[in-house]
């Protein structure tokens, strides 16, 4: 999956009409969003149609689905039927129950993204000790694209040396949570951003900064 200018939107807001106009603002610079929970629940699973047909952009559907085999297979194909072009699932569950999503990422055309390790404090309690074996989990099953922290760039490189050179790596934390754009990209490939783009004042300009650090 490309990205345009290595950046992803991270669309949290909860109301739709307003997560519209966000993403019109900052359309020229970034073609690929990023919707998790607060606005699915909020706004319906059709709000991934309402971007798609609204801007031609791709959508990343962030639902951190970690169930059983099972359960995972429904959430993925549900999602993914929907317009989605990818998930992110979590690793910790388990090799079946990834393999369950990435089973289904296969027969419909469509990415999966596993989620190594998250970039907030709480995630070095229990994930950040088995974020590597996530990985691993990963390569085993021939995964291709993952989730690694900007917050916490050993992690990030130690993940990127795991999944090697040909993986591609989106890494959130970026802005808000401290992480830094250009020390993040020696590693991964895409940025996560999201409350420093959609609550700032301007939040075109905002992106344009973040792309010219990264220059």
């Amino acid at each position: 999956m490309k990205v345009k200018n290595n950046i992803i939107l991270a669309m949290d807001l909860m109301d739709l009409n307003e997560a519209l106009e966000v993403t019109e603002q900052v359309s020229d610079y970034i073609d690929t969003i990023k919707i998790g929970y607060p606005l699915a629940l909020s706004a319906g699973l059709e709000c991934i149609s309402v971007f798609k047909d609204s801007f031609s952009c791709k959508v990343i559907a962030d639902f951190k689905v970690a169930d059983i085999p099972e359960t995972n297979e429904k959430i993925c194909k549900a999602t993914l039927d929907a317009g989605a072009d990818a998930i992110i699932v979590h690793g910790f569950v388990g090799a079946d129950s990834v393999a369950a999503c990435r089973d289904v990422g296969q027969r419909l055309g469509k990415d999966v993204f596993l989620l190594t390790e998250m970039s907030h404090p709480g995630a070095e309690t229990f994930l950040k000790e088995v974020s590597d074996d996530i990985a691993q989990i990963g390569v085993e099953l021939g995964i291709k694209n993952y989730v690694a922290p900007s917050t916490r760039l050993d992690r990030l490189a130690e993940i990127r040396k795991v999944v090697g050179k040909d993986s591609f790596i989106i890494s959130p934390g970026v802005g808000t949570q401290g992480g830094d754009p250009r020390e993040t990209l020696k590693h991964a490939d895409g940025l996560i951003v999201g409350r420093s783009i959609y609550l700032s004042d301007d939040p075109k300009n905002a992106t344009k900064t973040i792309i010219d650090s990264i220059k």
